[in-house]
């Protein structure tokens, strides 16, 4: 029989996230304690819930514009506009999705030709690289420093820039890091992008989950709207995972062709979650003001307590993850994670899952209570000291 599949697909290796997920559910353990899952702990506020269940009460359950609802586009952009001091059209420049992920999918596949470049900076997010294989392209990896904050600095950029470079992928806050990119940060790579004319990817998906300095959108500086697709959605700020529901805004003459393959293969955004999503927008400022806080709260939690342990861990200062070197214990980040599953059941997800320059670091979501994470960060101290004490560290 003929091979049935695509050796492009069957190149991509399955998400790193996954393996552990699968562990513990292997494990079939009640006493285990799960820090990798990145979504929100809490509910989706009742407000939101109750605006989608209406919509099922009144019979809105057929399909919307391929674009999304009018109410929310508009909503989108005064969202916009308000938050990140950028405008965008609602009718022509602003799409919404089945989540970011497909926003990212389809920006991919929409820019891409065949052999064009895409620079990603790693660690992040584990669907970027994957999307550009499937769209054709080929992704160059910077691999982020720590001493830098995992920041990507405009020399590092300069130095992945080829005459094949299109698209530059701009990952924060940071998924897995927590790091974060300031406007001061952001203005080199604005100008290196005008420069070498790149387009921007900015995936700004926890553009709410920020600490101590106010999100920046690279859209919102000059020369970069034009040349920038922004990604977000509803899934973290407002604990809306389930909901699926993400949007892009873009120049017309990318969004028109993001469209169009959305249009093919989705058809439209679930309805359900759109209406709730208006919602959101228009009264859900002091439910997002909350849930930071709590996040706040946790992630100086564990800041000082991977530190007590004696392991460095730089300040991450957006999302909900923290990401400690365990590098002076002298393991892999997969055979800590292993090891620490087995004998004290915590999972957390190991660096690599996110890129090479992972390795010796672990991501630990902080989307969970506090007490949780104080049961969970007493049993790692309790693994860390028989590491040492193996060891003789």
């Amino acid at each position: 029989m003929r091979n049935p599949l695509s050796d492009k697909v069957i190149d991509i290796k399955p998400s790193g996230i996954r393996k552990f997920f699968d562990l513990v559910v292997e494990m079939n353990d009640p006493n285990v304690i799960s820090l990798g899952v990145g979504e929100p702990d809490f509910d989706t506020p009742w407000h939101i819930r109750e605006e989608g269940i209406y919509s099922l009460e009144k019979g809105r359950t057929f399909y919307t514009s391929n674009a999304g609802l009018k109410e929310l586009k508009e909503e989108i952009s005064a969202y916009l506009e308000r938050k990140c001091h950028v405008e965008y059209d609602p009718v022509n420049e602003i799409m919404v999705t089945v989540g970011g992920s497909e926003a990212i999918d389809i920006a991919m596949r929409a820019m891409l030709n065949p052999g064009e470049e895409v620079i990603i900076p790693q660690p992040s997010y584990v669907s970027y690289q994957p999307c550009v294989v499937l769209a054709d392209g080929v992704p160059v990896i910077i691999n982020l420093q720590e001493k830098n904050e995992f920041k990507l600095t405009a020399a590092e950029l300069e130095a992945a820039i080829t005459p094949k470079t299109k698209i530059l992928v701009l990952p924060f806050p940071n998924n897995p890091t927590g790091s974060i990119m300031t406007e001061e940060d952001l203005k080199p790579i604005a100008e290196l992008c005008v420069k070498h004319d790149i387009f921007v990817i900015s995936d700004e998906i926890y553009s709410e989950l920020t600490y101590e300095y106010p999100h920046t959108s690279i859209a919102s500086l000059p020369g970069m709207k034009e040349r920038t697709v922004l990604i977000n959605g509803f899934s973290k700020a407002y604990a809306m995972t389930g909901w699926r529901l993400g949007y892009a805004c873009a120049p017309d003459v990318i969004l028109h062709q993001m469209l169009k393959i959305h249009q093919f293969a989705i058809m439209c955004a679930p309805t359900t979650s759109q209406y709730a999503a208006v919602e959101a927008l228009r009264n859900g400022d002091d439910d997002v003001a909350m849930m930071r806080e709590s996040y706040n709260q946790r992630r100086r939690f564990l800041v000082h307590t991977f530190r007590e342990m004696g392991l460095d861990c730089f300040e991450p200062f957006g999302a909900f993850y923290i990401f400690p070197s365990i590098k002076s214990l002298g393991m892999t980040s997969d055979e800590f994670a292993e090891e620490l599953l087995k004998k004290e059941k915590v999972a957390v997800v190991p660096g690599t899952a996110f890129g090479d320059s992972g390795e010796g670091f672990l991501r630990i979501s902080y989307a969970y209570s506090l007490e949780e994470l104080k049961e969970a960060t007493d049993r790692m101290a309790r693994f860390v000291s028989w590491v040492r004490k193996e060891k003789n560290l």
